[in-house]
């Protein structure tokens, strides 16, 4: 669990997020949303570590970040796991490769205990067999998948999407979005996705944070974001013709 308590960030004279307070829940998939320039970005990488807050806290099951020393701090974000917009894996390397390095960067285990851990972690994202393959030789959905694995490689206690779904179509932005849900669920990890994708809010958002200006506008999730009475999230999420009607639909069912 991460609890966000108060949390500004400036840069300058100018303020990108102006007191944010939330609790990112454990098991769950946690969305956050909202249009470019709410802030988005910036608070992901104060969740990350990248930034530190200018004022407020962020707590990892209890531990504040900015207390932290260094050791610490090295600990918290070896406990961390990233899946980045574009997959961002490495073109020289193999599938293998790439999802071995977290394991070769963080910890001294023996060739044959990281290649068991990245075989295990291969087969869960459905890729067994693909380890000698380049990023190049596989679709981008394929790639996806791999950097799930590299996500996951270390067992991560929080694990980071940055629009997972970015590039893919509709039928495989599904699959990816399930399968984070899945991998979630099972190893009991807090994930915390950045996402435009109004089918991922719908269909995983178990727990949706959505940004305005800095500020945090609503809070909620899927099974009751279509109940809302506040304009701004019903414009942005409801934005298509589609959504309308699916909001409709769910609130003539009520």
């Amino acid at each position: 669990m991460i609890v966000v308590k108060n949390v500004h960030k400036s840069f300058g004279e100018e303020e990108i997020l102006k007191g944010i307070s939330t609790t990112f829940l454990q098991g769950k998939t946690n969305l956050i949303i909202g249009q470019s320039g709410a802030g988005k970005t910036v608070f992901l990488k104060c969740l990350l570590g990248l930034f530190l807050p200018s004022k407020g806290s962020i707590s990892y099951d209890g531990e504040n970040y900015a207390t932290l020393g260094n050791n610490g701090r090295r600990k918290l974000r070896q406990q961390m796991g990233m899946v980045f917009q574009g997959s961002a894996l490495f073109d020289s390397m193999t599938v293998e490769e790439n999802v071995m390095f977290p394991l070769r960067m963080f910890t001294k285990q023996t060739r044959e205990e990281m290649l068991k851990r990245v075989n295990e972690v291969l087969e869960r994202v459905n890729l067994q067999g693909a380890n000698a393959k380049f990023p190049s030789e596989i679709s981008g959905g394929m790639q996806k998948r791999v950097a799930i694995a590299r996500a996951i490689v270390n067992k991560p206690k929080y694990l980071f999407c940055d629009e997972p779904n970015s590039g893919l179509d509709p039928k495989t932005a599904i699959l990816i979005d399930n399968l984070i849900q899945e991998i979630t669920r099972e190893n009991n990890i807090t994930t915390i996705i950045n996402s435009h994708d109004m089918n991922s809010v719908l269909e995983i958002g178990e727990q949706i944070v959505y940004l305005k200006d800095g500020l945090l506008e609503w809070e909620g999730n899927k099974d009751i974001i279509y109940k809302t009475d506040n304009e701004n999230i019903i414009n942005f999420v409801y934005s298509s013709e589609l959504f309308k009607k699916v909001r409709k639909a769910q609130l003539q069912g009520l």
